[in-house]
């Protein structure tokens, strides 16, 4: 038979085993009241951003490089066919034309030199001279999502250059693609220059925009495509592409070359 003082010594630690197990309780309680607390502050915030996002005036901020400053015309390779190097202090106001001849008919482009300075001087002082002349569009992309014809490289390979390259100047005022995932609409009718994976990599190439198409926010946006550029390339979409490119479409099935790149100042 357990003595007295063995039965005070076990209602002792049955007593402390209960304190303990009741204080652990109220620990994970505090605990469990604390991640409420949190998640709940960081959803009012996240609603605050929202709202704020939502709300704002849409604004439009400039690039670095077309805010002010010489542009740069970095050396990149050899260059596709021979040319000099844009000035690196372009005109940054008003419009210029530039009509794509083709095998297909003319497309005309209006480009904004207040939206993308470096770039609408870069693909004009290449049209002044020749480089687009006499050049194949290579790449025709028709699938959801992405519907664009890309030109500007002498080769067609799609790899060509000028022999330098240059920073973008990102599109600030494009709308959200409906399809999502942080891309943005270039809309129908809009002229954009392609680019590498890494930033600064624009070059001489560009793409015309038939469709809308959902991309990331980091291609310059240089103009717009004339109702009759638009017409043309409403041909050439719908002969469709061979699917030869890892990244999607391909060769147009209706070839369309450029004959020549004229610029009307």
């Amino acid at each position: 038979m357990p003595t007295n003082e063995q039965r005070r010594k076990a209602a002792k630690r049955k007593l402390e085993r209960q304190i303990e197990r009741r204080a652990e309780r109220a620990r994970r309680r505090r605990q469990r009241l604390a991640i409420i607390a949190v998640g709940a502050v960081v959803a009012v915030l996240a609603a605050g951003i929202a709202i704020y996002v939502a709300t704002r005036p849409s604004e439009t901020v400039a690039a670095p490089a077309a805010a002010s400053g010489a542009c740069t015309y970095t050396p990149d390779g050899q260059a596709s066919r021979p040319v000099q190097a844009p000035d690196p202090n372009p005109e940054r106001t008003g419009v210029v034309g530039l009509t794509l001849q083709t095998s297909q008919g003319a497309i005309p482009l209006t480009l904004d030199r207040a939206q993308a300075p470096c770039a609408v001087n870069a693909v004009t002082s290449l049209a002044q001279q020749g480089f687009y002349n006499d050049t194949p569009c290579p790449r025709l992309v028709t699938g959801q999502g992405l519907q664009v014809l890309q030109c500007g490289d002498p080769t067609g390979t799609g790899s060509g250059g000028p022999g330098y390259r240059y920073a973008e100047e990102p599109p600030t005022n494009l709308a959200p693609s409906p399809l999502g995932q942080g891309a943005s609409n270039y809309s129908r009718g809009l002229v954009a220059m392609a680019k590498a994976s890494q930033p600064a990599s624009t070059g001489s190439q560009f793409f015309l925009v038939y469709g809308d198409s959902a991309l990331p926010p980091e291609y310059t946006v240089i103009g717009r495509i004339a109702p009759e550029g638009l017409a043309v390339l409403d041909k050439v979409a719908a002969g469709g592409d061979d699917n030869s490119n890892p990244a999607g479409g391909g060769k147009p099935t209706i070839p369309v070359q450029i004959q020549q790149a004229q610029v009307q100042s």
